[in-house]
């Protein structure tokens, strides 16, 4: 299964060339219409997930934990992060059809694509800007919607992805917080699925973990009301009820033309 997000210094899933945005050196920079950044997820059976999109995407998708960076060396746990699952088979979306997405609902991570804010290397305190994909297609000097306008302002467009990595990037932060909690209580086990197709071919999928229902179970109650109070009981009990579209996803698996 593929993990994400990726490590620091290597491009996120989707994207092939970060680039920082400057108004001068893109003040030419337009943004084709009716060019979608679906397709560049076709290849993708995993998307990260912030937490505010749980309510939405259980209903849809399996969501799972995976560890993510690197492993420490002083005997704490690893860092997770949440993935909504699009496929079961390396390379396989199953949600995007003829490059359309085909769900309901479609993960932030997707929908804010060519956009993303990233950490400038050399910069003081770390600072991070609103860079973009400067090989996606959809991009163009000479016809579409600009980013700036003559006088070098941001235009709508431009002002709007902003809006939207910002908001982004606050709901990610706001995702590690709540995983970090989930790793105090130590409620997460190595799980796999496992299906059996109509042509009798085996589905197994594994690397990512779930609640341990026996743990969230034991839990003392002055933990459960701690949970209950911190929103994270709630966000738990959406990540059980998504572990049910795992057979959907085999359903939808066992109906792909065969190749």
């Amino acid at each position: 299964m593929t993990t994400t997000p990726t490590p620091p210094n290597t491009n996120p899933p989707m994207y092939q060339s970060l680039e920082p945005l400057d108004r001068q050196h893109h003040r030419n920079l337009k943004m084709k219409e009716g060019v979608s950044p679906v397709p560049r997820a076709a290849g993708l059976n995993s998307l990260f997930l912030a937490v505010v999109e749980f309510a939405d995407a259980c209903k849809e998708f399996p969501i799972v934990f995976v560890p993510v960076g690197a492993a420490p060396t002083d005997g704490s746990k690893q860092a997770i992060a949440p993935l909504a699952v699009l496929g079961l088979t390396p390379g396989t979306n199953l949600f995007i059809k003829d490059g359309v997405w085909t769900g309901r609902y479609q993960p932030a991570y997707l929908r804010r694509y060519p956009f993303v804010m990233a950490r400038l290397e050399g910069v003081a305190n770390d600072s991070m800007a609103v860079c973009i994909d400067s090989q996606w297609e959809g991009f163009s000097e000479t016809e579409g919607l600009p980013l700036f306008n003559d006088k070098g302002e941001a235009t709508d467009v431009m002002t709007n992805a902003h809006a939207f990595t910002e908001s982004f990037e606050r709901e990610a932060e706001r995702t590690r917080a709540a995983c970090d909690h989930l790793l105090k209580y130590d409620l997460l086990q190595e799980m796999r699925f496992e299906a059996t197709l109509p042509d009798g071919n085996k589905l197994n999928v594994e690397g990512f973990l779930a609640v341990d229902e026996k743990k969230l179970a034991e839990l003392p109650d002055a933990s459960v009301l701690e949970m209950h109070r911190n929103g994270l009981l709630g966000l738990i009990e959406m990540h059980r009820v998504s572990m049910g579209n795992m057979a959907r996803l085999a359903d939808m698996q066992a109906a792909l033309p065969k190749a």
